[in-house]
């Protein structure tokens, strides 16, 4: 952990069962974490689950909320070190004449606008942080879409486009710079995954292997890890979890 104390973390999509692995997995390492969800009761009960934990409810699809909650996070907790994006969902059709319209504009909401609003009110925080983070998970079929698939490929498609932008702004800023240069100490990665497993799926389908399936414990421990891994290295990286 940084010599001068622990660092902040806030996981957006915190109550999911990937969202409570990566809150484990921080909260166990030292980190301080804002849990940030929709739902006011289970953002709490997570949050009283895990020491160095705090919950906050917010729309992250509205701008002047997300807003809102960084002032609160900064009064809380100071400003951020790192931003885990775990806001999503999957939508899929029939083809591509089967891709509805409202499949388009939930996956737009939930993954697109929610990641550009966190990443906005929280850049200059990860910017000038001595190690700052911002990490998404995105799939393989970004890169090998389906028909059936093809809004939710494109939606994660932008999303990884989204980041390698804040990975450049980054780099630019820090390392890339033509006057005062410095090593570079801010990242944003993507970690790519066929899909997500957890236990509860496991425990529900006992007979299916999930061949190829990431572990969101794997994903937790892979977050927590960021921090110790050198940002130069990491900064605009597609990253396997398989």
């Amino acid at each position: 952990m940084a010599p001068d104390g622990p660092r902040t973390v806030m996981v957006a999509g915190s109550t999911s069962e990937a969202g409570t692995a990566v809150v484990s997995a921080l909260s166990g390492a030292g980190f301080r974490v804002a849990a940030v969800d929709l739902d006011t009761e289970r953002v709490q009960n997570l949050a009283q689950s895990w020491p160095n934990v705090t919950g906050y409810t917010c729309n992250l699809a509205e701008p002047a909320a997300v807003r809102e909650l960084a002032s609160s996070v900064r009064r809380d907790l100071g400003p951020l070190d790192g931003l885990i994006h775990l806001v999503g969902g999957w939508r899929g059709g029939d083809g591509i004449p089967g891709q509805e319209d409202s499949d388009w504009d939930f996956l737009h909401t939930s993954v697109l606008t929610t990641l550009r609003n966190t990443s906005r009110a929280f850049y200059d925080d990860l910017e000038k942080s001595p190690a700052g983070r911002l990490a998404i998970v995105s799939a393989q079929a970004a890169a090998n879409p389906s028909a059936g698939g093809a809004a939710y490929a494109a939606i994660k498609a932008a999303s990884e486009a989204w980041t390698l932008a804040v990975a450049d702004g980054f780099r630019s800023s820090q390392s890339g710079s033509t006057n005062d240069r410095q090593p570079q100490r801010s990242a944003a990665v993507v970690f790519v995954v066929k899909a997500l497993v957890d236990d509860k799926m496991k425990a529900t389908q006992p007979d299916r292997k999930f061949p190829g399936f990431t572990h969101v414990k794997d994903l937790g421990a892979a977050s927590a890890a960021l921090f110790s891994r050198s940002a130069a290295e990491l900064n605009g990286s597609r990253l396997p979890l398989v």
